[in-house]
């Protein structure tokens, strides 16, 4: 079930979305909800084909929520727990279940299709997911910055004294948060919203802070606070430019960036 190729800008046929997520927190939900009111304003012509989950109602409130909502609307949803599916699989390795995760995903999604997938708060390495789907992932650093976990990325802007961070819109391959990047958008971590927080850390013991207090640092939560106001509307744009033709989602293009409309998102 390889997705088809993008629909072609002709304002009459809205690009079907995937949408991948693990659905376990703010950020997740965030994103799905602001999809959601922009295709229902007009601004985004897309329609969800399909939500997948890699978890199940009962797991946490948080994945309720956002369950919910995609129920609420109607939206084909598909869930599969990673947790009891390696609970199930003898709690073996995950690196030794992830072909076999996205196996049974790939099962269990032969119903639906689309012209291209989101991993959106997706948070697993899925390896055949991404040759199954031309796939869109959001990631919250810049290009040639940090690889890996959201976490990580705050932590090595506030270690390295970064006077900017970012996001980017990049195509989902195997090699985790290194496929063609498609888009960006950049701001800055210094000025009145951000030096008191950075005054309190100067010379600080960075090891010991990730301790304690570790993500309740105020600093952390600022940059992670306007990382998230950014993410959203970055998904936004790139998926309203890929829809319009402005960008290729197969990442053969160049990367075009979104700085200033997620300003001015932001902003408005």
């Amino acid at each position: 079930m390889t997705a088809s190729k993008p629909a072609e800008s002709t304002g009459k046929s809205p690009l079907k979305i995937g949408w991948f997520s693990t659905g376990r927190g703010e950020g997740s939900y965030g994103l799905l909800k602001s999809a959601l009111d922009a295709i229902d304003s007009g601004d985004l012509s897309a329609e969800l084909a399909f939500v997948f989950v890699n978890r199940v109602k009962g797991q946490t409130k948080r994945t309720n929520r956002f369950l919910e909502l995609v129920e609420s609307r109607g939206i084909p949803l598909v869930t599969l727990s990673s947790r009891d599916f390696r609970r199930s699989h003898d709690n073996r390795p995950w690196a030794e279940l992830r072909e076999d995760f996205d196996e049974a995903a790939i099962e269990l999604l032969r119903p639906h299709s689309a012209d291209i997938a989101v991993h959106a708060g997706y948070m697993l390495i899925a390896p055949l997911l991404c040759s199954e789907y031309l796939t869109l992932n959001l990631h919250p650093a810049l290009p040639g910055g940090t690889i890996g976990m959201w976490q990580q990325a705050v932590w090595d802007v506030i270690t390295q004294g970064l006077d900017s961070t970012g996001a980017m819109i990049h195509v989902s391959t195997e090699d985790v948060d290194e496929g063609p990047v498609l888009a960006t958008a950049e701001f800055s971590v210094r000025g009145a919203e951000f030096d008191s927080a950075w005054n309190e850390v100067a010379g600080a013991d960075f090891d010991a802070l990730k301790n304690d207090p570790g993500e309740k640092l105020p600093l952390f939560t600022a940059i992670r606070g306007a990382g998230l106001l950014r993410e959203r509307p970055l998904l936004i744009e790139t998926l309203k430019a890929v829809a319009a033709g402005r960008i290729d989602p197969t990442g053969s293009g160049d990367v075009v960036d979104l700085t200033a409309e997620v300003e001015r998102a932001v902003s408005g």
